[in-house]
């Protein structure tokens, strides 16, 4: 009987460390995953943004827009924002955009073009002081403009992310289609343009182009859960080998 409860001590040391490596060693190889996701998608998104803008797609053919492979394209249009409209985003700052540095609203936009039809427009950053437009009327641009930008999709919220506001105007996720129905505006477009030009009189909103400026920190986390892995593996075979060096004496 004596014999018999330091073997089953052994036996559940034995598993539960198996169980602890085999779980870092999953999350090495995860980690070597997400590092050759995240090389390919830099290098896709600096080849996409050093294209030169090209017509934004026609209106029939918005349906066949899929993010993958179309988010991230510059475009360039002609269009005309409605007056008076637009909705707030508010942001802590942007991995895409190095120039803000602080809290503020996007700036969201329904731009007409050519034909009727509204894409919404992201025309740029706001400081929290200027939420009010009659804080900045000379952004109040009219007539048309020829819109140069880049098509993203909208977000998926998460789990804490607040929400939003509409009755400040105030939002807190890029929600198309919930900002198109709580303002009445009648876009389809599974897109929105974030604006990189022209800079409006008063540089308010504020727009800007998108630099790729996203973190690579996989190949630390790979190296931290495999030393983790390795390192727990020899602290087992030390105290086991402490163990069977006892029972044998």
């Amino acid at each position: 009987m004596s014999e018999a409860r330091p073997m089953r001590g052994v036996f559940t040391a034995t598993v539960l460390t198996l169980f602890c490596v085999a779980i870092l060693i999953g999350l090495g190889l995860w980690q070597m995953d997400r590092k050759v996701w995240k090389e390919n998608l830099i290098a896709t998104l600096a080849v996409r943004l050093a294209k030169a803008p090209a017509d934004l797609p026609p209106r029939d053919g918005w349906p066949r827009l899929v993010q993958d492979t179309d988010e991230f394209g510059r475009v360039t249009f002609p269009a005309e924002f409605l007056e008076g409209q637009e909705a707030l985003i508010y942001t802590a700052g942007s991995p895409f955009r190095p120039d803000v540095k602080g809290p503020g609203y996007w700036v969201f936009a329904p731009a007409q073009l050519t034909g009727g039809s509204i894409v919404l427009v992201n025309r740029g950053f706001i400081p929290l002081d200027k939420k009010d437009p009659a804080t900045r009327p000379e952004g109040n641009v009219r007539g048309s403009v020829d819109i140069v930008g880049v098509m993203r999709w909208p977000e998926t919220r998460g789990w804490f992310t607040p929400e939003d506001d509409p009755k400040t105007n105030v939002w807190y996720l890029r929600d198309l289609k919930a900002m198109a129905v709580a303002k009445k505006w009648p876009t389809t477009a599974p897109f929105y343009i974030d604006q990189e030009g022209p800079v409006p009189p008063g540089a308010l909103p504020l727009p800007a182009k998108i630099e790729v400026k996203l973190s690579n920190n996989h190949l630390q986390y790979v190296l931290t859960w495999f030393g983790l892995a390795l390192g727990l593996a020899g602290v087992y075979g030390v105290w086991l080998g402490g163990r069977l060096r006892r029972r044998n004496a």
